[in-house]
Parts: structure tokens; sequence; C-alpha cells
């Protein structure tokens, strides 16, 4: 896996591409792959748990105002 993520392509290519290139980054061991899948899949859900803690408490003390069209 690539330190700076590229976006994946639309499509079947595009994720058979993006398969072979994390097992290629993990020496071809799928076994290691798949945990370094896992590890960074929690690692993107903590974040992700801790910025809408984040957005709400920013929210309930009214510096984000709601936009009412």
């Amino acid at each position: 896996m690539s330190l700076h993520p590229q976006p994946c392509d639309r499509g079947e290519a595009g994720l058979e591409a993006a398969i072979d290139q994390a097992i290629a980054a993990c020496g071809g061991d799928t076994r290691a792959t798949i945990r370094a899948l896992i590890v960074a899949n929690n690692y993107l859900e903590n974040e992700v748990a801790e910025l809408m803690k984040a957005v709400s408490h920013a929210y309930a003390r009214g510096r984000f105002q709601t936009y009412s069209g």
C-alpha cells in the first residue's frame, strides 16, 4: 500500500489493480495484506469516531450554523 493513496478507478479493473497493489506492498503475502487492511480499517474507524465527536461537540457549542436553504 502506498503512503500516498490514489483515487481508485471506477469499475472492476480499478478494484483489481488496487488489490494487486495491496498484495504487492505486502510482498505477495495475502494473509499479511488482510492483516494490514484490517489494521488500516480500524484506524480509519477510530478517526471517524473522533471526528464525529469533535463535530458534535462543536455543534453543541454553537460553532456551526445550520443551513436553512
